[in-house]
């Protein structure tokens, strides 16, 4: 009897050592890149086909892609257009703003089922009831808050989804809010006492070592008609924002360096409501996530697994994460770029949602 115990043990320490060598042997294989990113070589190195690759590149430049990047294992497989233009990521800037509470919350500066009330949240005339102020800082990340309050940088889309006023309790329902997105900038403020730009640039941009990304690229965006909370804008190119998405995939660890709370990264990324009136598929804490058994799937056009998670900007911005193939696509859109004023698609240069899927599928084939 104590032979077969000993034996048992002795396997559950062999399986456990196994599992452990072989996940730092997948961790190892993950390159980071230095001052710079270095292209490969040859993309079959990487598993991947040129020639596929270049009909890939080819629809890009169709639909008016500014910038495109594709990397695996932490290598630049490939990459087209301006990368190093800085542009405002629109939406992507809630990602951001995810990434900066990780720290904070693991510290326990920051709790996330504090309730506005607690903290002092109000907004201008009409003001916030007290059943709104119930709703907490959590409720605001997963965008179930309930609160339909006019908010800075809304648009005609989610005017006509926002449910009426006082219709819906916190935590109930979810609908894509413009103003939970702006009041955690303004909540992230007044409990660290810091500035949220100054917070991502010292404590993501700089030790992950982003190029192009200065504190004059970030800015707050008011309208006093609408709302006393700010939007929160980041002017990022695509290569800095590669380097942001290979944090990401690799749960917040740059290098060796744990510069993101690794269980902030899988809680903020894993799917926690049903996003499919808005958009296809779920929703984190701002992030966009993958569920392989919605039949609209993460990005129309294309299969994606689950595990997939993403950001996402209006017009055509996009950081996708794709971690089974230890992937990650970025793509950015200039929508004020003059080369394409006479684009008669579409005036304001955007790149839809089902152009984007037909984009990755493309460079998902390119898979040897």
């Amino acid at each position: 009897m104590m032979k077969s115990i000993m034996r048992g043990l002795l396997f559950f320490v062999y399986a456990l050592s196994a599992f452990s060598l072989a996940a730092q042997t997948n961790k190892s294989k993950l390159a980071f890149p230095g001052l710079h990113w270095q292209q490969v070589a040859k993309p079959e190195d990487l598993g991947f086909s040129s020639s596929k690759l270049l009909l890939a590149q080819k629809y890009a430049d169709s639909i008016h892609s500014t910038s495109v990047m594709v990397v695996v294992n932490g290598k630049l497989l490939r990459q087209w257009g301006a990368v190093e233009a800085k542009i405002d990521g629109q939406s992507l800037r809630k990602s951001y703003l995810n990434a900066i509470y990780g720290k904070y919350v693991k510290n326990g500066t920051i709790n996330l089922d504090t309730t506005l009330a607690q903290i002092g949240i109000d907004d201008m005339a009409p003001s916030l009831s007290d059943i709104e102020k119930m709703a907490t800082i959590r409720d605001c990340m997963k965008s179930r808050s309930g609160i339909y309050h006019d908010a800075v940088n809304i648009n005609a889309k989610m005017k006509q989804l926002r449910p009426a006023r006082y219709s819906q309790m916190a935590g109930t329902h979810w609908y894509y809010n413009n103003w939970d997105f702006n009041v955690l900038g303004t909540i992230f403020q007044k409990l660290t006492a810091r500035n949220l730009f100054e917070v991502f640039q010292s404590e993501i941009a700089k030790p992950i070592g982003m190029e192009d990304l200065t504190l004059a690229d970030c800015k707050f965006t008011y309208d006093s008609t609408q709302s006393i909370h700010p939007a929160y804008n980041f002017m990022v190119s695509a290569r800095d924002l590669a380097r942001f998405g290979l944090l990401m995939l690799n749960k917040g660890n740059w290098n060796g360096q744990q510069i993101i709370d690794a269980s902030w990264v899988e809680e903020s990324t894993r799917y926690h409501s049903d996003a499919t009136l808005f958009a296809r598929d779920g929703y984190g804490y701002l992030w966009w996530s993958a569920r392989d058994f919605n039949k609209y799937g993460h990005i129309p056009n294309v299969t994606l697994p689950e595990g997939t998670f993403s950001g996402w900007g209006a017009g055509g911005h996009f950081l996708l994460i794709i971690p089974k193939y230890n992937m990650i696509i970025v793509h950015r859109v200039d929508a004020l770029d003059p080369s394409l004023a006479n684009n008669m698609k579409n005036p304001w240069n955007s790149i839809s949602n089902e152009e984007f899927g037909i984009l990755v599928k493309k460079i998902l084939e390119a898979r040897l």
